[in-house]
């Protein structure tokens, strides 16, 4: 399976209990954004770079899009992966 390795992001995270579509096509963006909080990098630079948004041309949408991209992040590496393992073992059966 091919995954885009930069795709475009929505402002708001779909939100679920499990993992979506939306959660499948941003792997790589989670994990980008994961990275760069552990390396301690401005999360206005990740914004632009990772999630394509001018934090100076609009602060607040800018800062809504990181804050609700990490909160997802950290939810698909405490929970979420979990969920992933599981349908893999299922898969498996």
């Amino acid at each position: 399976m091919s995954r885009n390795l930069d795709p475009e992001v929505a402002d708001e995270v779909p939100w679920s209990d499990k993992i979506t579509p939306y959660d499948e096509s941003h792997y790589v963006t989670y994990m980008r954004v994961l990275d760069a909080e552990r390396d301690g990098a401005d999360w206005q630079e990740v914004a632009r770079i990772v999630l394509h948004r001018d934090p100076v041309a609009e602060p607040e949408r800018t800062y809504r899009c990181w804050e609700a991209h990490l909160k997802r992040a950290h939810w698909m590496t405490h929970t979420g992966y979990r969920r992933i393992l599981r349908n893999e073992r299922d898969s498996l059966q």
